[in-house]
């Protein structure tokens, strides 16, 4: 099974984080942010991941730290789950609506990081969450999986709806791309025969 364990303890946050790439949309996130919390269990939900996530972090202070650090180990995770990539289906992509907002996301996993992201969230909160997060988390968790992901919105004025939409079309973009197809399991997806 292609799974990963991390645990990351800095001054800012300490982090627990297990994945299973190959599960059945298990969650059990806690990590101090409501709305992230919700965001990861949809996520988990929605790519059929088996994931579990405690985090202990300076909320206190704001939730940047909470937010980049579980980008990170997540993006940690899916790099290491995934080892040599060997089999995968490498590339995704959806438009996923999400009542009034559409959300066009694509995704590479080609060994380099690159994020495009071109949303317009017309509030700067969603209750308590700052909603410039949402950048950031995509930001460092796309440096750590070494993925080129391409996130557009094409319609919408819900901020929730558009932040929403965004972590399910990620979810199901991934899902796509780190799929075994059976006709190439052993072999790595590019002509070069790696992707680093």
């Amino acid at each position: 099974m292609r799974i990963s364990r991390i645990n990351r303890k800095t001054a800012e946050t300490d982090i627990q984080l297990n994945l299973n790439i190959d599960g059945t949309s298990k969650s059990n996130i806690s990590t101090g942010c409501g709305f992230l919390d919700h965001m990861l269990i949809l996520f988990a939900r929605h790519g059929h991941f088996d994931l579990t996530i405690k985090c202990i972090g300076d909320t206190y202070v704001d939730d940047h730290h909470t937010v980049e650090d579980i980008a990170i180990c997540l993006g940690t995770a899916f790099a290491e789950a995934l080892g040599g990539m060997r089999g995968i289906n490498r590339y995704g992509n959806i438009i996923l609506p999400m009542d009034e907002a559409l959300i066009l996301c694509a995704l590479d996993i080609s060994g380099r990081s690159f994020l495009s992201y071109e949303l317009q969230i017309p509030s700067e909160k969603v209750g308590t969450f700052d909603t410039q997060l949402v950048e950031e988390f995509f930001l460092a968790f796309i440096r750590k999986a070494n993925m080129t992901l391409h996130i557009k919105q094409l319609s919408g004025s819900n901020s929730h709806h558009i932040i929403e939409g965004t972590f399910k079309a990620f979810a199901k973009t991934l899902s796509q791309a780190v799929k075994i197809n059976e006709a190439y399991k052993d072999e790595i997806p590019s002509t070069k025969g790696v992707l680093v």
